[in-house]
């Protein structure tokens, strides 16, 4: 898996720098000369990456230095040789001006087709869903780049046959008797031009093999075989049209309803709840999404609701039957902390994603 740790120095830290040299007058240059003195930031450290003896890194404005080969170790202010850290902290930095302020273009992730049916099926626009799946994806895949896993495919033995595209649809098995794999393979069917598509008709188009016994898709080809089939569609146009249709009518548009008829509309409730059905099940069981909900109270304010809505979640959600410690609990606080933030639109709001994703998968 990709491992990412992204950071940028606060929005909030440099306005409060500016105010204070206006308030100065004359030295109102200050901060400014003192800033463009500083040394740049070296790369950004990135948890994936082996740094050998002298390697350099930076993190939250601060330059480091390993003291020997590491790979994963975080590093943190006051890090030295002594007892034997693997990081020496060096000098505060200046990131790159654009790095610093880069703002993304969101909807270059997604295809026009799918754009619009999203906006038209959920009311959410590139940049909302963009940084709902960038949350979604951090501690799924541990990477903030979500489109790089349509074409993702693994068998992690849950039981649950292989887990598949950006939002884990399953084939199904003795832990999964109602998987959305099958529902997939039609959809994929039916966005490449099939009259009557059919589950082994996508089956057939991904070049994979199988058969469907009762609800479960039973895949006939070995792990490498079938997964290589499925990595191989990462770029196709129709796959993705149909992961997204898919992943709308089995998690977002269940969970969308959920919303309305409470009269919550924003990103970060809709984000929320999507990533709640996805991780734990839509409905059924107490854990599901439609469980937390049940326990989360009748409050028509929606911060009041939601803040409900995230503890109860968080009851429950570092069980083995949904994450592993504290991986859970991590996933919750993503969204817990953006609505203590006021980022309840998702809008203008890639520091703050950032920010809240800066956190390690266990």
């Amino acid at each position: 898996m990709s491992k990412i740790m992204l950071t940028c120095l606060s929005a909030v830290g440099a306005l409060a720098l500016a105010g204070q040299a206006s308030a100065q007058g004359s030295s109102a240059g200050a901060p400014a000369r003192q800033a463009a003195r500083m040394e740049s930031c070296s790369p950004a450290w990135n948890r994936a990456t082996a740094y050998s003896a002298g390697g350099a890194a930076s993190r939250d404005g601060v330059n480091y230095t390993a003291a020997y080969w590491t790979q994963g170790n975080i590093p943190s202010a006051g890090a030295s040789a002594n007892g034997g850290q693997p990081w020496i902290a060096g000098a505060s930095c200046r990131p790159a001006a654009k790095t610093a302020a880069k703002t993304s273009d969101h909807d270059a992730n997604f295809s026009p087709a799918t754009l619009q049916f999203l906006k038209t099926n959920t009311g959410l626009d590139g940049e909302q869903w963009d940084n709902i799946m960038k949350l979604i994806n951090k501690p799924e895949q541990d990477s903030l780049d979500w489109t790089k896993f349509y074409g993702y495919c693994e068998d992690i033995g849950d039981r649950r046959g292989f887990t598949i595209g950006i939002f884990g649809a399953t084939t199904g098995g003795p832990n999964d008797g109602g998987p959305d794999g099958p529902a997939l393979f039609k959809e994929f069917d039916a966005a490449s031009g099939a009259a009557n598509p059919s589950i082994i008709g996508g089956l057939n188009r991904a070049g994979a093999h199988g058969s469907m016994q009762g609800a479960i898709l039973k895949i006939s080809d070995d792990k490498k075989t079938f997964c290589g089939k499925i990595g191989a569609l990462q770029s196709n146009a129709a796959w993705r049209e149909a992961m997204w249709h898919t992943f709308y009518n089995v998690y977002i548009k269940f969970s969308i309803q959920q919303a309305r008829q409470r009269g919550f509309s924003t990103a970060l409730t809709i984000g929320s709840f999507v990533d709640t059905a996805l991780n734990q099940g839509a409905s059924g069981d107490s854990g599901t999404l439609a469980g937390v909900l049940s326990r989360s109270g009748s409050s028509s304010d929606e911060k009041t609701f939601m803040t409900s809505f995230y503890a109860q979640r968080s009851k429950i959600v570092d069980t083995n039957d949904y994450n592993q410690p504290p991986n859970g609990k991590n996933r919750v606080k993503q969204w817990s902390t953006l609505l203590g933030m006021g980022e309840t639109d998702l809008k203008n709001a890639d520091a703050a994603v950032l920010k809240v994703t800066d956190w390690q998968l266990k």
